[in-house]
């Protein structure tokens, strides 16, 4: 089984559940580090992947996507540029990167895309059974069942994570995975700056992605001229979006062919570097999580 982490969700989620004051000889908080290597701790005893990559955000407000919406994750921009990270985060993604190299875990990217796009380019491609752990309900999209790839959902906690497949997302949103994309597209996500379709709420977006099968559909069935399957009043507030209806898929649709870099995916039994892992142990207070990261990787490898 080949697991996929969201790292950014997963660090982000680390920093702020693990308090600050958790810090290195020299003061550096490594609270985020801590917390992200017990989190994958965990996921590897409890999930036992043959294969892991760490995808990592290249680009985490990609120009095409601002191109056909400009206020995606606008209000996430610092006045500095680039994204609003907290200060106490900053120093602390280099090190994991680092560590994570010298454990010989995989890391992979894209150029000007996001995780959710090397994830999706790795899940489409895969022929075995896939594992996406994540926060970010965008990433529903790509669960399929042959070959199954599904979502650890992480948004209560790591430990509380739900097992999201075609059957639990259509259970709980009325629309298919592959569908998610188009609703969230047509009820919005704020969380992204996405504006959605207004006066189209969630059980409406439902609706319209289970009749029509797909936002294209639902286009062509407005361009048209159909009044066939539209809710009652809302094909009226559908025309008036219409452009933002041909320009929001580039946005919530995640891509799948992101030219992913090149990278080793097999779950390492042993560090790549151990002495480099002893040096940053010492230098970054990790000790304890390394540990437990070692024995998990160790417990799996007996496994095989």
């Amino acid at each position: 089984m080949l697991m996929l982490l969201d790292s950014a969700s997963l660090y982000f989620r680390a920093f702020h559940g693990v308090p600050e004051s958790v810090t290195a000889p020299d003061g550096t908080p490594v609270n985020a580090v801590r917390g992200f290597l017990d989190s994958v701790s965990f996921l590897i005893r409890e999930r036992r992947p043959d294969r892991l990559v760490a995808c990592l955000d290249l680009d985490w407000r990609p120009r095409f996507r601002v191109e056909a919406v400009p206020s995606y994750k606008a209000h996430r921009v610092s006045p500095r540029g680039g994204e609003t990270v907290p200060d106490g985060l900053v120093p602390q993604v280099p090190i994991l990167l680092d560590v994570l190299a010298r454990l010989g875990i995989a890391t992979a990217g894209a150029e000007g895309f996001e995780a959710d796009d090397v994830i999706g380019t790795l899940a489409a491609a895969a022929t075995d059974p896939v594992e996406v752990v994540s926060g970010d309900r965008d990433l529903f999209q790509v669960v399929r069942d042959d070959p199954p790839v599904h979502v650890l959902y992480v948004g209560r906690g790591v430990r509380k994570y739900e097992v999201m497949g075609e059957a639990e997302v259509a259970a709980k949103y009325g629309v298919p995975g592959r569908g998610y994309a188009d609703f969230a597209v047509l009820r919005g996500d704020p969380s992204d700056g996405l504006p959605g379709v207004p006066g189209v709420g969630e059980k409406s977006a439902a609706a319209l992605v289970s009749r029509f099968g797909s936002l294209d559909e639902l286009v062509a069935a407005l361009d048209e001229g159909t009044d066939t399957g539209f809710p009652a009043g809302s094909r009226a507030r559908l025309a008036a979006a219409r452009d933002y209806l041909a320009a929001a898929p580039a946005v919530a649709r995640v891509r799948t062919d992101a030219p992913v870099s090149e990278h080793d995916d097999r779950l390492p039994a042993a560090p790549a570097d151990p002495e480099g892992l002893v040096e940053l142990a010492e230098k970054w207070n990790l000790d304890s999580p390394l540990n437990r990261m070692l024995g998990a990787l160790a417990a799996v490898a007996g496994a095989r």
